[in-house]
């Protein structure tokens, strides 16, 4: 199917300017808001300039199909991700062109099937561990506890280190990373990053904390030359069979495994944070989903994911609802016909999981969480694109399956025998980082069952 049936008539519409720099302001303010209004009336281009820059929103699956997979060649990353090189280096992340897909080559086989499974058996341990240090009736913080529990996951799966008693550190060093993308979006980021001011120097000693833990793990085991089954084995062990034979350096080892680090770690983290949160105000999606897991009778495993249908359902509605990439940028690298508009080259396009995934058109009753709609019969007629979170094409999310894994049995394995109620009055807002995160944490009283 082609959405180009009609001749092209040039440029898009865009939002209206109130006063100069207003559509600059409301877009730094609150860029989900902005993207909302921007494409109010089923709008499926839009573009406006900021700073100098053309930007354009393209908001239609077909139209979304295009940009990521049919056409992708006509695109690179968009400017933030460009410029957060500065923070992970040149990594599948931010990588472009044939050295992207070279190390996409050598990376793939650490997520493999196989792999995953071996991996699943330390998300479920490790799942355990954390509902046994839970307490009947205290009040936690969700979102932390979520982000100590995926990192210690993902530095058993990636490094095969126990990082539980760094993981504060560590996770203030994460923060302060990810918070260094709206650094990164400044102009002139390489002197901003120089400057004696204070979020500058967090950056700065955050990514030295990061190397420092990442290059000696590189180095230790180099040294060992031993293989733990980790993906850091996999890594060092990769060698390009299909270009010039040869494997990763540590400047490589490093940008891949803190690309995956950070991504592991924070992606999956604020899925499940959403996912509690949601859970507590949904007690009849609740009920169903303790009746599934009491049904299994055990802890999960790899081999009891068929065996969780609603669980799957419960995460993927939780990520329709707050998908913690929310929006995916690309750079035209030529005029684009884009629907009945040209994009001229050089235009920053966004796609935002956020506005597909709450769509009218393919989402009835948008806002509602009802995982029922991920059924067979009500799923097979949706358009494909209504629903990416990991993104598409050849830069579709490497860790995809790693992450649904995840999410599914660390879920099934704590909600078996933990609920979990938002204290009353708690603020549950938006704050779209790097990620999407819940700006206030998210404070939440347990309950064994």
């Amino acid at each position: 199917m082609t959405v180009m049936q009609t001749p092209v008539r040039g440029t898009p519409p865009g939002p209206k300017r109130r006063f100069p720099g207003d559509l600059l302001l409301r877009f730094r303010k609150d860029l989900l808001g902005f993207a909302e209004a921007a494409t109010a009336g089923e709008q499926d281009v839009v573009a406006f300039d900021l700073a100098g820059t053309r930007w354009a929103i393209v908001n239609h699956p077909d139209l979304i199909r295009d940009i990521l997979v049919t056409h992708q060649r006509s695109f690179v990353k968009g400017r933030a991700l460009e410029r957060a090189k500065r923070v992970v280096g040149n990594g599948l992340l931010t990588s472009e062109g044939e050295l992207h897909l070279r190390q996409r080559r050598l990376a793939q086989p650490a997520f493999h099937r196989d792999r995953i499974v071996a991996y699943a058996e330390q998300m479920v341990r490790y799942a355990a561990a954390a509902g046994e240090s839970w307490r009947d009736g205290a009040t936690v913080d969700m979102h932390e506890e979520m982000m100590h529990l995926t990192l210690a996951v993902v530095s058993k799966t990636l490094f095969d280190a126990d990082m539980e008693s760094q993981s504060d550190e560590i996770g203030d060093a994460v923060t302060a990373i990810l918070e260094s993308f709206a650094l990164v979006m400044l102009p002139f980021p390489g002197v901003m990053e120089r400057l004696p001011l204070p979020f500058a120097r967090r950056f700065r000693k955050a990514r030295a904390r990061l190397d420092q833990t990442i290059y000696k793990l590189i180095a230790d085991r180099r040294a060992s030359g031993e293989d733990r089954g980790d993906l850091l084995s996999m890594l060092l062990q990769a060698t390009d069979a299909e270009g010039d034979g040869t494997g990763m350096s540590d400047k490589q080892l490093r940008d891949e495994a803190l690309t995956i680090f950070l991504a592991g770690h924070e992606t999956t983290a604020n899925n499940l944070t959403w996912t509690w949160y949601l859970l507590s105000q949904h007690p009849e999606v609740e009920a169903k989903l303790h009746a599934e897991l009491d049904a299994l009778g055990a802890e999960p495993t790899m081999a009891d994911l068929a065996r969780l249908p609603y669980t799957r359902m419960v995460v993927q509605e939780s990520m329709r609802l707050y998908p913690p990439a929310y929006a995916i940028g690309r750079r035209a690298l030529e005029d684009y016909e884009c629907g009945d508009y040209v994009l001229r080259e050089g235009t920053i396009v966004l796609v935002l999981p956020w506005l597909q995934q709450r769509d009218p058109r393919w989402w009835p009753n948008p806002e509602r969480f009802d995982p029922e709609r991920w059924s067979p019969e009500q799923n097979a007629d949706r358009p494909k694109f209504s629903y990416f979170p990991f993104g598409a094409g050849t830069r579709i999310c490497i860790g995809e399956q790693f992450a649904w894994t995840e999410a599914i049995l660390m879920l099934a394995t704590l909600a078996q025998r933990w609920r979990a109620s938002l204290v009353p009055g708690h603020p549950v807002v938006l704050q779209p980082m790097i990620t999407l995160r819940p700006k206030h944490g998210m404070r939440m009283t347990l309950e064994c069952r």
